[in-house]
């Protein structure tokens, strides 16, 4: 009966800490520890990380192709200057300088002046010596028919403010995308850091049962069987724990990919940082489901970049459109008004003008009918694909869920399971008492308890992953930060 309360002293201690390892003891944070939530995790990845900062970049892409489609509206100075000599005789100089204004209007004005001189000059081009030879002219080109409603200079612009929400959309899925997996690896870091230290619990348990197993055959009050017994189990023990410190350094390792600092340079994570849980568990009913499904419709980024493609397309079907009206562009040029080149003021555009006229249209219309019909193409089988794309992410989101709910429904019972074995292993203690157990039983009893307990960790583990996942399902920015 010795050998059998020296134990039972032994083990109720270590047994009474397993049972409270969830709520304070296996996750409390070590004074020489620093712990590193999630969400302090993901502004370090977001900060730095060379995708999200590629992710950054495109704002100011998106910011360039404006710039760029603006640059067609850009004033323009133009001059044109002719001139020949020919025998010592000056057939022509002729000179137009003048600046165009284009307009997001289907109005296109411009101002110059014209210098013609010359022995040879044509009847049109002549221009009096009353003022040097020099003439003012204020242009004004107006489209009647193709361009009066968009343009190729209108239709540019406007999907380059288009661009810059697909770029918007495409920062949030790369980024998304990048935390999705630094979800996942802070997760399997947090399972291999608590499950080291669950092991290194059962090797200090092992070593004390060891040594008071040694201490009684010592003693004459057990056999020296007992005493392999106990070394066997401590190995086996010791063995599990250079597992998981394997795993955990590993796991450290690759969650190093994702530290960067604010040069570029990769960082090493801290050997004094930790993860820890989250504080409460994820709970959503269906009609919190219900608003994030509808939100995931209107915000994913897959369905937002393909809606840009649309309004992108419908810019380019309106283009295309315009091109089957005829060219008909009106030309009015007021010559020497409202000032002439010395300065003076006057105005009598019914007397001193140009009036110009041009007109095109295609017989047949071929090319610009065959572009309109590839739009409409493009249109319809991007509608389909959106359609397609919203169905796959509504039931992706679906199937995530049921996976969260049966997730935590396994992690409950699980967590039963682990009460259940402490309750066994205290009965067994309760055995020993009487006489009615030994060694061996003690020691599956706990076994059975350490991996019960392992399991739960990584229950645990996959159901953060979980959330994370549900988050990217829905397309929910930075993964959390934006909750229906």
């Amino acid at each position: 009966m010795r050998i059998k309360l020296v134990l039972t002293w032994c083990l109720f201690p270590v047994t009474g800490l397993f049972a409270q390892f969830r709520y304070d003891t296996l996750f409390a944070t070590p004074d020489t520890a620093t712990a590193l939530t999630l969400e302090g995790f993901y502004q370090l990845v977001i900060k730095n990380h060379p995708l999200a900062r590629q992710a950054a970049l495109l704002s100011e892409v998106a910011r360039q192709e404006i710039r760029l489609a603006r640059g067609n509206f850009d004033p323009k100075a133009e001059i044109t200057y002719l001139t020949k000599n020919f025998n010592n005789t000056e057939y022509y100089d002729k000179l137009n300088a003048q600046i165009k204004f284009p307009s997001l209007f289907p109005l296109d004005p411009a101002v110059g002046l014209e210098r013609n001189s010359g022995t040879y000059l044509s009847s049109e081009s002549y221009i009096p010596p009353e003022y040097n030879y020099r003439q003012l002219y204020a242009a004004l080109a107006l489209p009647l028919g193709q361009g009066l409603l968009t343009d190729t200079r209108r239709a540019a612009l406007r999907q380059a403010e288009l661009f810059k929400d697909l770029t918007e959309a495409e920062q949030v899925s790369m980024i998304n995308k990048v935390l999705l997996d630094a979800a996942k690896e802070y997760w399997n870091w947090f399972y291999s850091y608590y499950l080291f230290r669950l092991q290194d619990r059962g090797v200090a348990v092992a070593t004390e049962i060891f040594e008071r197993t040694r201490l009684n055959a010592q003693m004459g009050e057990a056999s020296a069987i007992d005493t392999v017994q106990a070394l066997i189990t401590l190995q086996s023990r010791i063995i599990e724990r250079q597992e998981a410190l394997l795993g955990f350094l590993n796991a450290g390792v690759t969650i190093s990919t994702f530290l960067w600092d604010s040069l570029g340079n990769p960082v090493d994570l801290p050997t004094n940082w930790i993860p820890v849980p989250e504080p409460e568990m994820f709970a959503l009913s269906a009609s919190e489901l219900e608003a994030l499904r509808a939100q995931a419709r209107i915000n994913h980024p897959d369905l937002r970049k393909l809606s840009v493609k649309l309004l992108q397309l419908d810019v380019e079907r309106r283009l295309n459109a315009e091109f089957l009206k005829p060219r008909l562009d009106l030309k009015y040029y007021l010559l020497n008004q409202p000032f002439d080149p010395e300065g003076n003021a006057h105005f009598s555009p019914a007397n001193d003008y140009k009036f110009g006229l041009d007109f095109s249209f295609p017989l047949f219309l071929r090319k610009e009918r065959a572009k309109l019909a590839q739009t409409k193409l493009k249109i319809t089988a991007t509608e389909y694909d959106r359609m397609l794309t919203e169905r796959q992410i509504v039931n992706n989101l679906q199937a995530t869920y049921n996976t969260l709910v049966t997730t935590a429904s396994v992690l409950n019972n699980q967590l039963d399971m682990v009460n259940n074995y402490e309750r066994l292993l205290q009965a067994e203690l309760l055995n020993l008492r009487m006489g009615e157990s030994d060694l061996f039983k003690i020691n599956l009893q706990l076994e059975y308890l350490l991996r019960t307990q392992g399991k739960w960790l990584k229950l645990l583990s996959d159901y953060s992953k979980q959330k994370a996942l549900l988050y990217w399902a829905a397309g929910i920015r930075n993964l959390g930060e934006e909750l229906p």
